[in-house]
């Protein structure tokens, strides 16, 4: 999962350095194949459940697992999600940026800073002897101080063999419940914040989310396994 991590943090730092304004999101999807070509893993998401891509590329009031599309154009000042998993050594890892393209709103980039800053604070809460409830309360905290609504329909997870294992890891929580953390727990800790309102809806596709009123959404997360002494986050990027 070490091998794994750092891989995926190049690619999505590579994925980020390529996007520009009149990309579609397709295109993105397609150059992920040669960097996984290039980096000798499988994608996690392929597949999965019938997921027809590499990546899951969520524009503005887009939440999560939104489909690659050809007509899907970015645009200046729109923001991206990009959430990629990927299976090395048969181990699963799974992280995801958001990121401005071109220059964006001081306010939306005040709200994505906010949401990288829950990330971090939840990945501090991850330590052994804390409770699982302990790394939602303070993601929940961080994002409410400003505004902000944690989506209480999608959550992080325990990772590892499978994409999706237990513990479930949601954005919200009370200090000292749910499960104990231990050393050698893999968890993906992914605050998926709304600007406004915590509600959502499921497209007809099946797949893409939504905000309910139209509002921006923000993802951002890491792989992380739980030490002895802490954590070390596994798919940290080169720039991080």
């Amino acid at each position: 999962m070490r091998i794994g991590g750092q891989i995926l943090g190049v690619i999505l730092e590579d994925l980020q350095n390529k996007t520009e304004a009149g990309m579609s999101t397709y295109d993105l999807d397609v150059y992920s194949d040669s960097l996984f070509k290039k980096y000798g893993v499988k994608s996690a998401f392929k597949g999965y459940r019938g997921f027809p891509a590499n990546l899951c590329t969520s524009v503005n009031s887009q939440v999560v697992h939104a489909i690659p599309r050809k007509d899907n154009i970015l645009k200046e000042g729109d923001i991206l999600g990009i959430d990629c998993g990927v299976v090395y050594g048969g181990m699963y890892t799974d992280s995801a940026i958001t990121f401005g393209i071109g220059k964006i709103d001081p306010k939306v980039q005040k709200f994505l800073d906010t949401v990288e800053r829950a990330l971090f604070e939840g990945i501090d809460a991850a330590l052994p002897g804390n409770k699982i409830g302990d790394i939602g309360y303070i993601i929940e905290k961080t994002v409410r101080e400003k505004g902000y609504s944690p989506v209480r329909d999608l959550i992080g997870h325990g990772i590892g063999k499978n994409l999706h294992e237990q513990p479930e890891i949601p954005n919200y929580g009370r200090k000292n419940k749910g499960p104990s953390i231990k050393p050698g727990m893999t968890f993906a800790i992914e605050p998926i914040i709304n600007m406004g309102s915590h509600k959502v809806k499921t497209l007809s596709d099946k797949w893409t989310v939504v905000t309910a009123d139209n509002a921006l959404s923000c993802q951002k997360e890491h792989t992380i396994v739980i030490t002895q002494e802490g954590n070390e986050i596994l798919t940290r990027r080169p720039s991080e």
